[in-house]
C-alpha cells in the first residue's frame, strides 16, 4: 500500500470517527470540562465556553433517552445473575430517565420553558439519576470482572499445557476485562463529577477537581469510540 493510500484509509477511519454524533459529544464533553478545570468555577472566558458547551451538548442528547429505554426493556444474555441483570436494568432506567429530564433542562436554559426555579430542580434530579446510573454501572462492571476472572482460572487449567496467549478464546476474554476495566475506572470517574456537579462535598470535590475527573472521563470516552483495528490479513 502506497502513503497516499494509506493517508487515505486513515483519514477515512478519522471520517468514520468524527462522522458520529457521540464522538462529537464526548469531544465537546472534554472541552466543557477542560474549560470547568481551568476556570475553577469563577467568572471569565473559561466558566461561559463551560456553560455555553453544556448547552450545545444537550443538544447532541436529544431523544438519545431511547437507547437506553430500549435496552430496559430488551432481554438480557442468557446465564446473566439475577442481581446483574436487575442492577443492568436499574442503570438502564436512572440513564434514560437523566437523558429526558435533561432535554426538559435544555428547554429551561434556551428559554424556551420559563419556569427557571423548577428548571433549577429538574436539572439536580437528573443529576441524582446520573449518579445513581454510575453507581449501578461500577457493580455491573464489578460483577461482570468477577465471572470473567472465573472463566479465564477455568481456562487457565484447560490450558496448563500450552501458551494461554496462543488460544483464541483466553484473548477474547482477556480483551473483554480490559475493556470492562476502562468501563470500571470511568464509572467511578463519573461518579465524582456527579457528586461535584451536585455539590454534595464542595470542600472536597471543587470545581477544578470535577472538571479534572470529568476531562479523563470524556478521553477514556474518546478512546473507547475509537474504530476497532483491521485485523491483518496473512497470505
Amino acid at each position: 500500500m502506497s502513503t497516499l493510500d494509506a493517508t487515505r484509509a486513515e483519514l477515512g477511519l478519522l471520517v468514520l470517527y468524527l462522522g458520529k454524533a457521540e464522538t462529537r459529544d464526548k469531544i465537546c464533553r472534554a472541552i466543557q470540562y477542560g474549560s470547568k478545570f481551568v476556570s475553577n468555577g469563577e467568572p471569565g472566558t473559561a466558566q461561559n465556553v463551560d456553560k455555553t458547551t453544556s448547552l450545545a451538548r444537550k443538544v447532541f442528547r436529544l431523544f438519545k433517552f431511547v437507547n437506553d429505554l430500549h435496552a430496559l426493556i430488551s432481554p438480557t444474555p442468557q446465564g446473566t445473575p439475577l442481581p446483574l441483570i436487575l442492577l443492568g436494568k436499574s442503570k438502564n432506567a436512572l440513564l434514560s430517565t437523566f437523558l429526558f429530564l435533561d432535554q426538559i433542562v435544555w428547554l429551561g436554559r434556551s428559554g424556551i420553558y420559563q419556569n427557571k426555579e423548577r428548571t433549577e430542580l429538574i436539572g439536580r434530579i437528573s443529576l441524582f439519576c446520573w449518579l445513581g446510573s454510575s453507581a449501578c454501572s461500577t457493580l455491573v462492571e464489578l460483577g461482570e470482572l468477577g465471572r470473567l476472572s472465573a472463566s479465564m482460572k477455568k481456562l487457565e487449567k484447560e490450558l496448563k499445557n500450552k501458551n494461554k496467549y496462543d488460544d483464541e478464546q483466553y484473548r477474547g476474554k482477556l480483551n473483554q476485562s480490559n475493556e470492562r476495566t476502562l468501563s470500571l475506572i470511568k464509572a467511578g470517574i463519573d461518579m465524582v463529577v456527579a457528586v461535584g456537579l451536585l455539590q454534595l462535598a464542595p470542600k472536597t470535590v471543587t470545581p477544578r477537581v470535577t472538571g479534572a475527573f470529568g476531562f479523563v472521563s470524556s478521553l477514556i470516552s474518546c478512546y473507547q469510540l475509537l474504530p476497532a483495528p483491521a485485523k491483518s490479513k496473512t497470505s
